[in-house]
């Protein structure tokens, strides 16, 4: 038991398969999700991983048993598991996703009413342990017990909303889906834009025959840089498997981080709902509060993760959320994240400003350059933590919002431990000084792998 509940994580369910997550278990999880929740009706969601149609089944199955109505949405993105969930009025959503893992592994992303996050602290281990108790019972067989249901053309009305205006205009764009879950509803969006979409890896495949897309890593944004090397484009974007990120190049093909693209996205937005708030993580902090400040906006800061931000923005009715791992969560959609959101965005800017994306963040990548998020295996979180605070501590202001940011008069940096895995998580910006950028960052990293 306790090795197939080592699929239950902070802020989902994810594990490999059939080892720690399968049939038996997503029987389990739906039975268990029912009861804990009290959900009548739920909707749920798969990418394209080849275990997902199987999952859904033995899940719908366990929700059904429990006196669940089950809607199947098939293959989908996260985000269209959360729009439909508040859109359409459901108890509870189910997206069955790995994300970005490797391909022997799938999981789950739960919500209840209005699409609210279940993780660690609401709700989910209650949900663990139910399914842990229920599990080795004799599992029904017999059909799927789920209603087919499409919410595709809702779907790309609610991201047609994003450009009331029309103000897209005619663009030229390369669109990486990696294989993934994007390039079918990229297929469903592109009629309705005036815009030039040349697709690369579009064709959904859970064997992932070109790797995981990630384009968090240099090695999975590579195809992109190639094929805009080759052909001029007025920017580039990728996605990861379920599309709840959205991964952006310049004119040049030059990959931009994700820090950047939220102080582009927070500019944007206070620009037409002046004095709202934005939440931010304290991963790379400096750009977004210069963004916020200028614009007339208030800036609050939050631990980095879903759950937390989504709790945030709720209470303090936030009208966009950034975080620079390229998690963007927007009021109108019901505070969650989308990796289609932005790209609608993005392509707005381009278009009504007439600056291309390079021009658009130049200013904030030269005021506030970064490393980027750079992960270190080490045996002790906690001690290499609490030893680069004390050799760092002197003459810093030192924030523990979110592992330990510490910060200085020209650079700071942000130290944090992975949630599931004994990974330390380094960012570095400074006060537009690449060079001590680059030295800082060898330095801490150095102390941190001795």
């Amino acid at each position: 038991m306790g090795d197939i509940l080592a699929c239950f994580k902070a802020y989902d369910v994810r594990g490999i398969v059939p080892d720690e997550l399968n049939d038996d278990v997503a029987y389990a999880i739906g039975v268990a999700f029912a009861e804990s929740t009290g959900a009548k009706s739920v909707c749920v969601g798969h990418d394209i991983r080849l275990s997902g149609p199987s999952l859904s089944t033995a899940l719908a199955q366990g929700l059904s048993e429990s006196g669940c109505t089950v809607d199947d949405l098939g293959l989908v993105g996260t985000e269209m598991v959360y729009y439909a969930t508040a859109k359409h009025g459901y108890d509870g959503g189910i997206m069955i996703t790995a994300s970005h893992n490797p391909p022997k592994y799938n999981g789950m992303k739960m919500v209840r009413q209005e699409s609210r996050p279940i993780s660690g602290d609401s709700g989910l281990k209650d949900i663990e342990k139910r399914a842990g108790e229920l599990l080795g019972s004799t599992r029904k067989s017999g059909p799927d017990p789920s209603r087919k249901v499409d919410v595709y053309e809702g779907f790309i009305q609610h991201l047609l909303q994003f450009d009331q205006d029309n103000l897209i205009k005619p663009l030229k764009v390369l669109a990486s889906a990696g294989n993934g879950a994007a390039g079918v509803a990229m297929d469903k969006l592109i009629p309705h834009m005036p815009v030039d979409v040349t697709k690369l890896m579009f064709e959904p495949d859970g064997s992932f025959p070109n790797g995981v897309p990630n384009p968090i890593l240099p090695e999975s944004r590579k195809p992109v840089e190639d094929a805009m090397s080759r052909t001029k484009f007025d920017f580039g974007v990728a996605w990861d498997g379920d599309y709840d990120r959205g991964f952006f190049f310049d004119e040049t093909g030059q990959f931009i981080e994700g820090y950047y693209i939220v102080g582009l996205l927070a500019k944007a937005i206070l620009a037409d709902n002046p004095g709202a708030t934005v939440i931010y993580d304290p991963r790379l902090t400096w750009n977004t509060l210069d963004v916020v400040r200028e614009a007339g906006g208030k800036a609050v800061m939050c631990k980095s993760g879903h759950a937390f931000i989504k709790e945030k923005m709720r209470a303090e009715n936030a009208i966009y959320g950034g975080e620079m791992s390229a998690h963007h969560y927007f009021r109108d959609h019901w505070y969650c994240d989308s990796g289609l959101i932005p790209y609608m965005l993005v392509a707005k800017l381009v278009s009504s400003t007439g600056q291309t994306l390079g021009e658009l963040v130049g200013d904030m990548v030269a005021r506030y350059p970064c490393s980027g998020e750079i992960n270190s295996t080490v045996e002790d979180v906690k001690s290499v933590i609490d030893r680069i605070e004390r050799d760092y501590a002197p003459g810093a202001t030192i924030d523990k919002t979110d592992g330990i940011s510490l910060e200085f008069s020209d650079w700071r940096f942000n130290l944090r431990g992975s949630n599931t895995e004994p990974v330390i998580r380094l960012n570095v910006e400074s006060r537009g000084d690449r060079r001590l950028v680059e030295d800082k960052t060898a330095e801490l990293l150095q102390k941190i792998r001795t």
